[in-house]
Order: structure tokens, then C-alpha cells, then sequence
């Protein structure tokens, strides 16, 4: 006699009720997570940085550490500060004993403009300049000893100058006759910095013998790419200075300095006017662009997203006090009879400032037990200054009756939020 068994099939998952399904989604909706993945925008520009290389040694070289020492002069004198500009300079021509200016030097046969003046800060001198050295400022993996002044700190919101000049060849820059960068060198750098959210946006500006082929690898969005020369043509000289017995500045360098002379800060011409003042006649080689990974219209970016800076500055009468400093900077200042009212004013100032950092404190309390950790829904709260707006809606009410009816709608969501987790 045979025998059957009986196996019980595997019992599915009782659904959610659509009350519980619709409860469960608001909550999602409005946990700091949800939060956190909603108010992630794309990332501002609200800074720029420079970083200029001279890649050459040797006195007959002296036309590129006066390109850099140019360059360096511009982007300053169109607000880029000297802590965000990174300086390298592979020998010190102004010391240098053939020199018949000392401690000086030209870009010009005039002699007018000295370029190594007081105000210079060399980040990386003499034989600091190496290939190594290049590729860590772009990817910020330096020693725990290099100091913060010869890093560049730049996030997803920067706006990078890359400016070279020295020697060059096909697909290869050489920095000072030891060593060299290849293209596929300066191409992987720029994809670590992209992968590592170290940029917004990158204009590298070449001014070497082939320049063009040092782009071919690049591969990274947000880059752009103007060289001095393409594939097969040399970067000349611009003139020779007879005192000081060498040529002072290149051809390419010579015209970019022309053009940003005419401007100041608050200029706006964009960088499709700079690229077409390059003339072929004039730079005696063609410059060449690569716009295919940069997708704003060129015409439409003024020159100083990249040359000048971007710094938004705040008078105030105290610092780090935020959107309440800015609002209490919107009242005017007492003349007179209406010293009583200013001193008024400032007493309901502070009361209204000790009543935010109350309820900042509570709410940071009660996120804290709610959800462990509310980092990014206190940045929301300050950000926006609802609170204040809360307080104004307040005045002349019952604060009482409106905080027993928040202790209430607390209580309900902690209950809700027990029941689902059972």
C-alpha cells in the first residue's frame, strides 16, 4: 500500500492594506533620505582656479617662464587670488646671472611692465617641476607633508584654468629636457579629477610645437581645448629683446595677453571672441580648438568663467551669522529721533534670533530620537529660513495651542511609524 505525503505549499506574503501602502509612501517620501536624493542639483560654479606650468629650464628658454609669469599677471588682475592659483616655474630667470635686469622680467623690449615684482608666490620652483609633481596637484594625491598651498582644492563647482607652455612634440610635452607628459598621461588625469568631482568645467590652454596632439586622448565631459599649433606646426617667438639677448614672449601667448588687456573683471566677452582673434598670419601657425566635450555654446561663456573669479562678497557687521545677519543688514541705520526705535529693532532681533536657535534645537532633538540622524534636513532648515518665517506667522497668536498641536502631529507620525515596523 502505497503511502502519499502531504508537503504545505510555501505561504506568500500577506499584501498591505492600500492604507498602509499609502502611509508607508509618505513616509519614504519625506525621510531624510528621499530628502537627500530630491535636493541633489546639479553642482553651481561658485569658484575658479589656475594653474599655470612652465615646463622649461635654461636661459634661451626665458620667453616661457615670461609666457607663465604673463598669465599669472592677467588672471590675478581679474580677481582669481593668489590661494587659488597654482604657480610653477621650472628656473628662475630673474636670478639668473646672464640676466642684465636683475631680479626682473619682461615681456616686452620696452621694459615697462616688470613681471617677477613684489607680489609673486611660486608654488613649485626649479626641479619641484616634474611630470610627478603636475599629475598629483590635478589629482590631489600628494603626501600628508605637502601643505595646503600647493594643492589645488577645487570641487565639482570649480572652474579650472590648465595653462602650459615649454617644449613639445607629437602627443608630448617636455618639462625640463628630462622628462616628458604624454597625451594619454594628461587624459587619464582629467578623468580621475572628472571621476573625482575635482571640476565643473576645464579649459587647457597649450602653447607649445604641436599642441593640438596633446588633446587627442581626452575623453572626459566638460573640457575644453585650445592649442597654439596643430599636428606638424611649430610655436613661434613673438620678438627678440637686444639688452636682454633672448626672445621674451611667444607669438600665441603674445596675442592672448593683447586681448585680456582690453578687459577688467567685469567684462563681458566670451570666449568664442577670444578664440577668433587668433590669426594665422599673425601666430604664423593655427590654432586649433577642440569643443567636441564641452557643451555650452561658446559665444554664451564670457571669458571670465575661466580668467577672473567668481567670488560673491557680503558686507556685514558681523561675521558667520548667516541669512539673519543679511536681514538685519536691511535695516536702515538711526539718524536722530529714531535711535529708540533702532535699539527696538535690535532688541526683537535678538529675541527673534534666541527663539530660532530654541527651535532649531528642538527640532534637531527630536529628528535625532525619529530617524538618527538629520544632517541634511538641518542644512534645509537653515538654508531656507522657514523658521523665521514661522515665528512672523506667530506673532500675536496663542504659541501654546500651536505647539500642543505640534506635539500632537509628532505623536501621531511616531505611532504610524511603530505600527508599520511591526
Amino acid at each position: 500500500m502505497g503511502f502519499s505525503g502531504w508537503c504545505p505549499r510555501p505561504s506568500r506574503p500577506t499584501p498591505l492594506s492600500p492604507l498602509k501602502t499609502l502611509l508607508l509612501l509618505v513616509l519614504l517620501a519625506f525621510s531624510p533620505a528621499a530628502a537627500s536624493s530630491s535636493s541633489s542639483p546639479a553642482a553651481v560654479h561658485n569658484n575658479n582656479w589656475a594653474v599655470l606650468v612652465c615646463t622649461s629650464r635654461f636661459w634661451f628658454n626665458y620667453r616661457h617662464m615670461a609666457n607663465t609669469l604673463s598669465l599669472y599677471r592677467t588672471v590675478k588682475r581679474l580677481g582669481i587670488p593668489d590661494e587659488r592659483i597654482i604657480l610653477m616655474l621650472a628656473d628662475d630667470m630673474a636670478c639668473n646671472s646672464r640676466n642684465n635686469y636683475p631680479a626682473q622680467v619682461f615681456n616686452n623690449e620696452n621694459h615697462q611692465l616688470n613681471l617677477y615684482g613684489d607680489n609673486v608666490e611660486v608654488d613649485y620652483r626649479g626641479y619641484e617641476v616634474t611630470v610627478e609633481n603636475f599629475l598629483r596637484i590635478l589629482t590631489g594625491r600628494h603626501d600628508s607633508a605637502v601643505p595646503r598651498s600647493k594643492r589645488l582644492l577645487s570641487d565639482e563647482g570649480s572652474h579650472i584654468l590648465l595653462y602650459m607652455t615649454g617644449h613639445g612634440g607629437d602627443e608630448f610635452l617636455k618639462f625640463q629636457d628630462n622628462e616628458e607628459l604624454q597625451s594619454h598621461d594628461l587624459a587619464d588625469a582629467v578623468k580621475q579629477m572628472k571621476e573625482k568631482h575635482r571640476f565643473k568645467e576645464l579649459l587647457i590652454m597649450v602653447d607649445t610645437c604641436q599642441a593640438a596632439t596633446l588633446f587627442s586622448q581626452l575623453q572626459s565631459p566638460g573640457v575644453l581645448a585650445i592649442g597654439s599649433s596643430m599636428k606638424g606646426e611649430n610655436s613661434y617667438s613673438h620678438h627678440l629683446d637686444s639688452d636682454i639677448g633672448v626672445s621674451v614672449v611667444d607669438r600665441f601667448t603674445f596675442h592672448t595677453l593683447a586681448f585680456f588687456e582690453k578687459l577688467n573683471m567685469y567684462s563681458n566677452a566670451s570666449l568664442n571672441s577670444l578664440f577668433n582673434s587668433y590669426d594665422p598670419s599673425m601666430l604664423l601657425s593655427t590654432a586649433y580648438y577642440r569643443m567636441d566635450l564641452y557643451k555650452r555654446a561658446l559665444n554664451e561663456v564670457p571669458v571670465t568663467n575661466f580668467f577672473g573669479s567668481v567670488m560673491k562678497t557680503i558686507h556685514t557687521d558681523s561675521a558667520y551669522t548667516g541669512f539673519l545677519a543679511a536681514h538685519d543688514a536691511e535695516t536702515p541705520l538711526p539718524t536722530g529721533n529714531d535711535i529708540h526705535d533702532h535699539v527696538m529693532l535690535q532688541n526683537e532681533a535678538s529675541a527673534r534670533r534666541s527663539d530660532i536657535e530654541e527651535l532649531e534645537v528642538s527640532y534637531s532633538k527630536f529628528c535625532k530620537n525619529t530617524f538618527g540622524n538629520c544632517n541634511i534636513q538641518e542644512a534645509q532648515l537653515r538654508s531656507h529660513g522657514w523658521i523665521e518665517v514661522l515665528l512672523e506667522q506667530l506673532e500675536g497668536k496663542n504659541s501654546d495651542v500651536v505647539v500642543m498641536y505640534g506635539l500632537g502631529i509628532m505623536g501621531i507620525l511616531l505611532a504610524i511609524s511603530t505600527w508599520l515596523s511591526m
